[in-house]
């Protein structure tokens, strides 16, 4: 890992074993992008690879030389208006009302770690050689305002964090209406875009296009990084595969609204940038003021989309989540919302805690409905005390009561928001994110309390400390179910009113801190409706979310294989529920439940009281598999195998450990078939030269075979074997354990 700047080239070269990522100054003093990709050999300047040619209908900033425009050389982080009519990444609005700046490069910084980044999250590196830094700082003198760009590189991935700053050293305050936590241009356009869509209850489905001339972007308003659309994209080469091929990953560590945008342009040159959306912001910087961006985090394979995630989980486990949890096994839970929704008594939760307890869960969560007069979604957010009718000894002897039983306890809350019927909103009605003169949307029968605000924020946090320095609480679920409508905040002046959706995150940022600070082992699962906010920024406070409120296995197949992409297996909330399933309707066998639900986080969504004997002695059994093999499925290499939405419903995937010696292989299809064909399924990540014991089954095969022979897999659905170890269903799932004998 080296980061080399040669001076009379202007040449800054980031480097490790992989990947090399090459800026250069431009002959203006703005930053060109010259390379990013495997590992180059250093050259004394790399002046060949700028070509200048003279383009008719072009403009150029320089008196008699027409071989150099701006709007057509590969830029890092670019301003709009001098020669360059793309998109920019950065925009500054001055009191004569301009929007055009020049920031040239004036001095840079090379050293080992990385700087945190105020109030935001970021990753880290763990010893001083784990990642290496370059700052450039540069310059606009006429508004005497300085940008400063972070790019950070790992020793062991290949990837690039990147950030920037703005400081406004002048004596006018400036504007900032548009900043991305990164830019850069490629040098074509022949890429796949793929980013993941969807809504609630179906998050992040795969998308792919062909990048074409003009514009394609994702992003969200809702001030949150929603269900939508989620702030991670890949750009691939036609030909890349699961195993083989050119990647570029992209993803932006926030929760907030964001943009992922490319543009192509005429000549087939393509603007890669991702952060804040621009829409609906602007942030009022005062003279002596500084405003710094969410990271942005670039990795790169030749070897295919698995290698990309690899990448990202192990960037996400090891340099993003931090913490008590980082690297312990997450608790094993029941939690009560699809067993109980708001009918409980503390009978009924005792009842059900117990029950867990002798099947081997070791958290029971209580959902929601637990506090003020909460009995249905219309009352009592904003109130986090105790419903004493249905809870008579509160929270702190519900805790203890469960404690007593042998489980860690934990609770749901909601405390970004507020109801009309509670006792916060007749305190503080002018609290909410409200329009003034104008009525605001409602969701879910609730409103959004304004996060921008201290005074605010200090209410929740009071109340919260409260219940977990009286109770025996570890682990909260800290839920979010709406958007952010009708945006605005009574305690902020009319310049500052673009400034609420960025400080609103901040705000959510600050509280969860608050609470880590004083909790440091409390476990703290995130969730939005789902997966409304299920992003890399929330991982550095949560190191668990729940991926989505849709708790249907075969559905979940889907969800899980596509959050696998940008996303470790140790972070998705991912449980066991009743069936017929609740959102779905689809009956499917136990087995297959827990099947999908092991590669998460895992638990169930069951009323344990109203199993029978037999679905209680599966689970126990169930229990015991997950935390024989929780550490394989939470740290090994993950593959996909076969993707659900391309293999005629039929999904595959498994995790090896990183010695190769043990693996797990998951098979999935979703509805029975008759007189179907032989099957093998060619597995990845082992040692070729050693031999493995394949339970169940007791086959012995050598890695080599079944990584390029296959594990055959064929069933009773390839004919009538008469083995009824081999019979088959509707929703039939099956899994492997392969260990070197």
């Amino acid at each position: 890992m080296n980061i080399e700047y040669t001076e009379h080239a202007g040449l800054f070269h980031l480097s490790n074993n992989a990947v090399s990522y090459i800026i250069k100054l431009l002959e203006n003093g703005q930053l060109g992008h010259v390379y990013f990709g495997r590992r180059l050999m250093g050259h004394p300047d790399f002046n060949h690879r700028n070509e200048r040619m003279h383009r008719t209908i072009s403009t150029y900033p320089f008196e008699n030389d027409t071989s150099f425009s701006l709007e057509h050389i590969l830029q890092e982080f670019p301003a709009y208006g001098t020669s360059d009519f793309r998109m920019p990444a950065l925009e500054i609005q001055q009191e004569n009302g301009s929007l055009i700046t020049s920031f040239v490069y004036s001095r840079h910084r090379i050293y080992q770690g990385k700087p945190a980044l105020p109030q935001l999250p970021a990753t880290y590196g763990n010893e001083p050689d784990d990642v290496m830094t370059l700052e450039i700082h540069l310059e606009d003198e006429l508004i005497q305002t300085e940008a400063v760009l972070y790019y950070s590189i790992f020793r062991n991935y290949a990837a690039i964090a990147r950030s920037a700053k703005i400081i406004n050293h002048g004596t006018q305050p400036l504007n900032l209406t548009a900043i991305m936590s990164m830019s850069f241009d490629l040098p074509d356009s022949d890429y796949e875009m793929v980013h993941f869509s969807g809504a609630w209850a179906r998050e992040r489905g795969k998308v792919l296009r062909h990048l074409a001339p003009g514009i394609q972007s994702v992003g969200s308003l809702r001030g949150h990084s929603s269900h939508q659309h989620n702030p991670f994209f890949i750009l691939k080469r036609p030909f890349t595969t699961e195993h083989s091929g050119e990647a570029l990953g992209i993803s932006l560590l926030y929760s907030g609204n964001f943009l992922a945008q490319v543009e192509v342009d005429p000549h087939c040159t393509s603007r890669v940038m991702i952060g804040i959306h621009p829409a609906q912001f602007c942030w009022h910087l005062k003279p002596g003021e500084a405003f710094q961006t969410p990271e942005a985090l670039l990795c790169i394979t030749e070897n295919g989309l698995n290698s990309l995630s690899q990448t990202f989980h192990g960037l996400y486990r090891n340099h993003l989540l931090r913490g008590y949890w980082k690297h312990r096994a997450k608790p094993i839970l029941l939690n009560s919302w699809e067993a109980a929704y708001f009918n409980f008594t503390e009978a009924s939760i005792l009842s059900m805690a117990k029950t867990a307890y002798d099947c081997g869960i070791e958290l029971f969560v209580l959902d929601d409905g637990w506090f003020g007069n909460r009995n249905n979604d219309k009352t009592s957010l904003g109130d986090w005390f105790p419903n004493y009718n249905k809870l008579p000894d509160g929270i702190r002897g519900l805790s203890k009561k469960i404690h007593e039983i042998g489980l860690l306890f934990g609770l749901w809350i909601e405390p970004e928001m507020i109801s009309r019927e509670s006792e916060l909103f007749h305190k503080h009605p002018d609290w909410l994110i409200q329009t003034p003169g104008r009525t605001p949307c409602h969701g879910r029968n609730q409103y959004v309390l304004d996060f921008s605000r201290e005074e605010v924020r200090e209410n929740i946090f009071r109340q919260i400390d409260a219940l977990l320095s009286n109770a025996e609480i570890d682990y909260l679920k800290w839920d979010m179910n709406r958007s952010i409508t009708d945006c605005f905040s009574a305690s902020l002046p009319s310049f500052r009113q673009q400034e609420v959706f960025h400080r609103y995150i901040l705000g959510v940022y600050n509280l969860y801190e608050q609470l880590l600070d004083k909790y440091p082992r409390l476990l703290i699962e995130s969730c939005s409706g789902g997966g409304g906010r299920f992003d890399p920024g929330m991982l550095y406070y949560a190191p668990q979310g729940w991926i989505s409120d849709n708790t249907d296995a075969i559905d979940r197949l889907v969800i899980q294989y596509n959050t696998s992409m940008g996303y470790p297996l140790c972070c998705m909330g991912s449980h066991v529920s009743s069936s017929p399933n609740h959102q779905a309707g689809r009956a499917t066998p136990l087995d297959t439940r827990a099947n999908v639900a092991y590669f998460g986080t895992f638990g169930y969504e069951l009323d344990f009281t109203k199993l029978t004997d037999l679905e209680r002695k599966k689970i126990r059994e169930q229990v015991v598999f997950m935390k024989k093999y929780q550490n394989l499925i939470h740290t090994g290499l993950f593959y996909r195998l076969l993707d659900p939405q391309e293999n005629n419903r039929i999904a595959a995937w498994m995790t090896v450990s990183e010695d190769g010696t043990q693996a797990l292989v998951a098979y999935y299809r979703m509805l029975n078939e008759v007189n179907a064909p032989y099957r093998t399924l060619k597995l990845c990540g082992l040692e070729e030269k050693k031999l493995y014991r394949i339970t169940p089954g007791n086959l012995t095969c050598y890695g080599d075979e079944l990584m390029y022979a296959g594990l055959i897999i064929s069933d009773n659905s390839c004919g009538r074997v008469f083995d009824n170890s081999l019979k088959t269903y509707d929703f039939y799932s099956k899994i492997f354990i392969l260990e070197q004998v």
